[in-house]
Parts: C-alpha cells; sequence; structure tokens
C-alpha cells in the first residue's frame, strides 16, 4: 500500500501536489477534491449514490491537517471539512482521476441538460 510522504498547496493556482512512497506524485485541483470530498455529505450516506457538488471552480484550501499517519483533514475556504482523505483514498483519486472527473463532468452536463429541457404539452 502505497503512503503520501509530502503534500505541498499552490494557493495561486489551487492545486495540492501530492507525493508517494514509490515516488509517483499527483496533482489535484481544489474543486476536484471538493466534489470528490470522502465525506458522507458528498459520498451519500450507507447505499445511496454520491452528491453532485456544483460550483467549486474557485474553492480553495484555507488549512491541511494531518490525522495520525494515515489522512489529511481539508479544511476548504467554502466551509466543507469533513471527512478524512486517506492515503488509500488519495492512491485511489490517483489512479482514477481521469475516469472520475470525466464522470462528474458528464454529470454535470446531464443537470444543466435536463434543467434547461422543459417538456411542452400540446393541447388539442
Amino acid at each position: 500500500m502505497k503512503h503520501v510522504t509530502k503534500v505541498h498547496y499552490h494557493s495561486v493556482s489551487k492545486n495540492l501536489d501530492v507525493y508517494f512512497d514509490d515516488d509517483s506524485q499527483a496533482v489535484f485541483s481544489c474543486e476536484f477534491l471538493r466534489v470528490h470530498s470522502p465525506s458522507a455529505e458528498v459520498q451519500g450516506h450507507g447505499s445511496g449514490p454520491m452528491k453532485l457538488v456544483l460550483n467549486k471552480q474557485d474553492v480553495g484550501i484555507k488549512s491541511i491537517t494531518p490525522v495520525g499517519h494515515y489522512a489529511l483533514r481539508l479544511d476548504f475556504d467554502d466551509g466543507h471539512n469533513s471527512g478524512l482523505f486517506s492515503w488509500h483514498y488519495f492512491v485511489k483519486l490517483q489512479e482514477q482521476h481521469d475516469t472520475l472527473w470525466a464522470e462528474y463532468l458528464e454529470r454535470v452536463i446531464e443537470l444543466k441538460q435536463s434543467k434547461d429541457s422543459v417538456p411542452i404539452k400540446f393541447i388539442p
């Protein structure tokens, strides 16, 4: 199991660099991390579907707090700070980044299309 060895937050670009003990690195935007937060609020409770978090393009990170030797608590500047980003979860995000981001963008597009579409009822 890979472990996180270092993180570096870029406040201007709002990206978080995550370094692993296998010498790999991942760069996550704050928006990506916020909409994929491991919190129950975002992931859903129990077997419920993952919540669609919108309008987080400008979100940043206020603080990063280590939790033991296994996770980080990210305190986002929109007030969200629940859920722990474990090393295991960071590895998942690294391995599935492109797929997770594409699925998220697809869900956003579907929501926008469903909001913009108004069923027309013709009455003879």
